[in-house]
């Protein structure tokens, strides 16, 4: 009798998780359906199907701006079902708070209906050369120093870490990790202070250099104030800023996002291609012509879609590209697309495949698998490559996006950003 109401309560339990477990995953299933930010363009109108049992209610005092299904109706009373196809159209531009419930009963989130501007871009696929100053000295990471007496020290073990900054010594601001390393030199074994900033915090550290067997000092830190490489130009706006690779300029050994001081791009010519395979993501080599005279653009913002800045004048008169309109996520569907890039000397259109979209706001620079299905391309590269990263990708006639990873075990495959994502980092 005993072992049957154990086993009676085991099941029930079982059944509650089970349950619990649907629950669960039914609410992160609609969560990463239902984007956190829907965007529409003023005075058109735009077509969704979600699917997903949600009632929204558009909070709104402007009477008549927004309809929904071709129907204006009063403020407070714009109600929208997400589990059938539905029209949104509005006559100005604004913001608006959208309240959503599940089955129309239980609170769930609110997202945001942002109306913008119908925006028209230039789309580009020029290679070019990346060079950015860090803001403060990127601390890599740290290490043993074996001092004059034969000992090994580690000045700076649990004081600095990885991704760290160090923006001042002795109260003295730095620009140049030679100028951190002249201040340690000449500081004769005495402590000296660091002024580090921490995720966006600062604070004091107080540090003692070790003199080594050859005479001079060191605090035991891999530090790095630059950095450079080769992208991809996404795009050019009409008044003369751009955006390029997708993502943003992370450091090699820390996979932090840098923090930038300044920067700058400049013409880049592709010398050679390394072809990706499996295990193995292929590269563009290209050589950067860093001089004043090649010089684009200055580069104003590093952020997770991308590096952006103010292009030099005159330079979108030579990139023979017609503006078009961006496409909005709920406009990107699976299917025949192209991608803009430059392989060999000049910019050339590359047929893909869009295989998947995910429109939630879980990795904004991940929202798009494609795949490389056009020949020449396979045969110059083996698919997408490093230096790929930032090309824009078309289809029906509008820039919707941007390449930004490879599979690394099938670079016929990578991921794409949504070109709306990049848009919002404009000034």
């Amino acid at each position: 009798m005993r072992s049957k109401r154990i086993y009676r309560r085991l099941m029930v339990s079982l059944f509650m998780l089970n349950i619990i477990t649907v629950g669960v995953y039914f609410y992160y299933y609609i969560e990463k359906n239902i984007p956190d930010e829907i965007k529409i363009m003023v005075g058109i109108q735009e077509s969704f199907d979600f699917g997903m049992p949600v009632e929204g209610k558009i909070e709104t005092g402007d009477i008549g701006v927004i309809s929904v299904n071709d129907l204006r109706v009063p403020s407070n009373q714009i109600k929208i079902d997400f589990n059938r196809p539905f029209t949104l159209h509005s006559s100005q531009t604004g913001t608006y708070d959208v309240v959503l419930k599940l089955f129309g009963l239980i609170n769930f989130k609110k997202i945001s209906l942002d109306v913008i501007d119908t925006t028209e871009l230039i789309p580009c696929g020029n290679p070019i050369g990346i060079y950015v100053e860090t803001d403060g000295i990127l601390v890599l990471g740290s290490g043993r120093i074996t001092g004059e007496d034969g000992l090994n020290y580690e000045p700076v073990n649990n004081k600095l870490k990885s991704g760290d900054y160090i923006l001042a010594v002795n109260g003295k601001m730095l620009s140049r990790k030679n100028e951190l390393i002249e201040e340690i030199q000449n500081c004769n074994g005495k402590d000296i202070t660091l002024l580090v900033r921490r995720n966006n915090e600062k604070i004091t550290v107080r540090v003692t250099p070790v003199k080594t067997s050859s005479g001079s000092y060191k605090i035991g830190a891999w530090i790095r104030d630059n950095t450079q490489g080769i992208g991809t130009l996404t795009f050019i706006t009409a008044d003369g800023q751009f955006g390029a690779l997708g993502h943003g300029i992370t450091d090699i050994d820390t996979g932090v996002l840098m923090n930038i001081k300044a920067g700058s791009i400049y013409r880049a010519e592709i010398m050679s291609i390394i072809k990706g395979k499996e295990g193995e993501p292929g590269e563009l080599i290209g050589m950067i012509r860093q001089s004043d005279r090649h010089r684009l653009g200055a580069i104003t913002n590093n952020t997770m879609q991308g590096i952006f800045g103010k292009i030099g004048k005159g330079y979108e008169d030579n990139l023979g590209q017609k503006p078009l309109r961006i496409g909005l996520k709920q406009e990107v569907t699976r299917g025949k697309a192209k991608i803009l890039c430059t392989v060999d000397d000049k910019v050339e259109e590359f047929d893909i495949v869009i295989e998947s979209i995910d429109i939630s706001n879980s990795n904004q620079s991940k929202g798009i698998v494609l795949r490389i299905t056009d020949e020449r391309l396979l045969e110059k590269t083996g698919g997408i490559v490093q230096g790929m990263s930032g090309s824009p990708i078309i289809q029906n006639d509008k820039i919707i996006g941007a390449v930004t990873h490879v599979f690394i075990q099938d670079s016929t495959k990578g991921y794409g950003t949504f070109i709306e994502n990049m848009v919002n980092n404009l000034e």
